[in-house]
């Protein structure tokens, strides 16, 4: 059973890669191999966890004594280990379906327009540029997941034609998880790491900005060479916005959205509580304030412009794959998999630099957040004294932030490597194949060229 759930994710992640020749949507193939993973892992439970190879069953029985039974391992898979992982991704999914909500609101009241009409350029370099620098930033102060969702909302108002909207959304998830990477709040794993009391905000700043800047210009300036000609704006009727909305309630709801998205990092520094509810908190404030501006107007308005009708318009499919991808990666991490795999990294390439950027790579395949767990359970944090190999795993060495952002940015080699590029490629039905084809090898390049800056600064600079 336990070789045969890394059978199942493969074949299902093959499923998912194929979702357009197969006319399989993504999601159905997610969901499936997020149950039959468990499943699988249930069936075969004694002997997975009887083996030894699972940290979280040799941690429980450690707390539990006299738990090393068959009841009490079927006790652990059925109850402790999913109820563990399922509350770590209801986390996640009601993040994102606060943020996409809170994108919708502010789309549906034409807020974004104020944004679109600023920007007058139509040059796709130019735009390519300004959108990518723009992402690195907002990144690093939200996250990357929501500025990926603000974003790909920025680019339907911009771009028509559906191919370069997918390139423009594509070269935003690198860009977004590459402002994600230097920034404590920006990605979830190198949150993880700050919580944890790896890294400090002002090191992980200052070591990795630079490294995660030329990750994102070493791609912008490929295309630049070969990227030609303009973009088509869409279509947009102005007449038929001005009946909906004003241009004050357009400004207004641009900022309360925006407010509502930067107050989740302030919230979570405040009250400690997880970030989801700081979003959840936002969308409450958004959903009475537009119940109290159109409670006098016709159904029309209503239907339109009112949270009720706007949930309709967000993206649940992709909601539901984060669900089935996120279920079948914390099964294999609860069943040793994972701890498996670090392991072999360690005992076999026993180097900071060529560990995470295996990890880097991987978390393309595998999500970045149980492969950071699991880095975090294999190494302690080193005192001060530490020297030699040691040395690299001290509060701010080496191995952390280099850990940083090889799972921030490595991702981004395929688009359902990060929680942005799912994001994107759910708002925007972008093609797997597609991805493969025309974004990846931008990814590793940018991904290899701020690997090798951070090397060169860690080894001449600091």
């Amino acid at each position: 059973m336990f070789t045969l759930m890394v059978v199942v994710f493969v074949l299902g992640y093959i499923a998912i890669a194929l979702e357009h020749p197969l006319k399989i949507d993504k999601a159905a193939s997610a969901l499936l191999i997020g149950v039959i993973t468990w499943a699988l892992y249930v069936f075969g439970g004694v002997d997975i966890l009887g083996s030894g190879v699972s940290r979280a069953w040799n941690e429980f029985v450690l707390n539990n004594p006299g738990s090393d039974n068959p009841e009490a391992m079927l006790h652990f898979i059925t109850h402790h280990e999913v109820l563990h992982h399922l509350s770590e991704i209801s986390a996640i999914l009601f993040f994102l379906l606060g943020a996409m909500t809170i994108v919708e609101i502010v789309d549906q009241h034409e807020g974004f327009k104020i944004i679109t009409d600023k920007i007058k350029t139509t040059n796709k370099v130019k735009l390519l540029w300004t959108l990518s620098i723009l992402t690195f930033f907002m990144s690093a102060t939200l996250d990357n997941l929501t500025t990926t969702i603000v974003l790909v909302a920025l680019i339907r108002k911009l771009i028509d034609d559906q191919k370069d909207r997918w390139f423009f959304a594509s070269m935003v998830v690198l860009a977004a998880n590459a402002g994600g990477a230097w920034s404590p709040i920006g990605d979830v794993t190198t949150i993880m790491l700050w919580i944890g009391g790896q890294v400090t905000t002002l090191n992980i700043v200052g070591h990795v900005i630079i490294p995660s800047l030329f990750t994102m210009l070493a791609p912008l300036v490929v295309v630049s060479f070969w990227l030609k000609g303009d973009v088509t704006r869409p279509q947009i009727n102005d007449a038929d916005s001005k009946e909906y909305t004003t241009h004050k309630e357009q400004l207004f709801m641009l900022c309360l959205g925006v407010s509502a998205l930067l107050f989740v990092p302030v919230f979570k520094t405040v009250t400690h509580l997880p970030p989801y509810l700081g979003m959840l908190f936002g969308l409450g404030v958004m959903w009475v304030v537009t119940e109290i501006m159109h409670r006098n107007k016709g159904h029309e308005y209503k239907s339109r412009l009112n949270v009720t009708g706007v949930l309709k318009k967000v993206d649940v499919p992709t909601v539901l794959f984060f669900l089935g991808i996120l279920s079948a990666v914390s099964s294999m991490q609860s069943a040793g998999h994972l701890d498996i795999l670090a392991s072999w990294l360690d005992s076999n390439l026993h180097n900071v630099y060529t560990i995470n950027l295996a990890i880097g790579v991987l978390s393309a395949i595998v999500d970045n957040v149980p492969l950071v767990a699991a880095a975090m359970g294999m190494y302690d944090i080193t005192g001060p004294e530490a020297v030699g190999y040691a040395a690299n795993f001290m509060q701010d060495g080496i191995f952390w932030e280099f850990l940083a952002y090889c799972a921030g940015t490595g991702g981004s080699i395929l688009i359902i490597g990060s929680a942005a590029g799912v994001a994107a490629m759910g708002m925007e039905k972008i093609d797997f194949i597609w991805y493969l084809k025309k974004i990846s090898l931008l990814a590793l390049i940018g991904y290899l060229a701020g690997a090798a800056v951070f090397y060169l600064q860690a080894t001449y600079l600091l």
